[in-house]
């Protein structure tokens, strides 16, 4: 099966047989999540996951999205506290979806509502809501996942189109990101993309409106203005000891 994992362990389909009596207890410890520097961004969080981060596009010379820093290091992620808390002001849905995950069956026909089986809120104790209802069916809980992973993917399809434009329209370029600390301590980003303001310019008329009316134009801005967050991310960065950081 084909999935966006990163902390994912043990991915498995839910079923009536293997997870009948299954409780899930809601997620409070986010040290799943303290290795990663970035994750997947969708369109719609633009505004919200702005307040703490840059907004970056990662990808290649074919195909780029939005992804969100979490960290100046490789595998630091500084919104993730010493007990598993989340000390930011927006959780990405990338991570609100944990432990669960629409995986794309092996004939790429069809998606299935996975969990990550080594998610310790899972048990068989009665803590938490169930997955399987006492007549083998989906309960409301699950449910409530499933429409939620149904609409992230809607959402991550949309973003998959606006970034497309962005690319058609020539507006990515590669770009570094270099701060160093008082005591001399020297971190770089680099490998990503953002809009080059002065690519804007050159844009037609006819684009400008295209970029205005669909939307596109709004997440721009809001990608710039959130590169400004480069200065509060690495005062956190700083923070922490570099120690048993790659």
């Amino acid at each position: 099966m084909t999935t966006q994992l990163l902390f994912y362990n043990q991915v498995s389909p839910i079923t009536a047989e293997r997870h009948a009596g299954w409780h899930a207890r809601a997620v409070l410890d986010y040290s799943f999540a303290k290795n990663v520097n970035s994750v997947p961004l969708l369109a719609t969080e633009f505004s919200s996951a702005l307040s703490d981060c840059p907004i970056l596009f990662a990808g290649d010379a074919d195909a780029v999205l939005p992804v969100l820093l979490l960290g100046m290091r490789n595998s630091e992620n500084v919104f993730v506290g010493a007990s598993g808390d989340w000390t930011g002001r927006y959780i990405p849905a990338f991570i609100r979806r944990y432990p669960f995950v629409l995986a794309l069956s092996d004939e790429g026909d069809r998606y299935h509502l996975c969990i990550d089986e080594t998610f310790p809120g899972f048990n068989q104790s009665d803590d938490g809501p169930a997955l399987i209802s006492e007549d083998g069916t989906p309960t409301e809980y699950t449910q409530g996942v499933l429409q939620f992973l149904s609409q992230y993917q809607s959402e991550f399809e949309r973003t998959q189109a606006i970034c497309k434009q962005l690319k058609d329209l020539n507006l990515l370029e590669s770009k570094q990101a270099e701060v160093t600390s008082p005591s001399g301590e020297k971190l770089v980003v680099d490998g990503f993309f953002a809009v080059e303001p002065a690519r804007l310019q050159t844009l037609s008329s006819e684009s400008i409106v295209d970029l205005v009316r669909s939307g596109t134009y709004e997440l721009i801005c809001l990608h710039l203005a959130s590169l400004r967050n480069f200065e509060l991310l690495s005062a956190r960065s700083f923070e922490l000891a570099p120690s048993g950081v790659d």
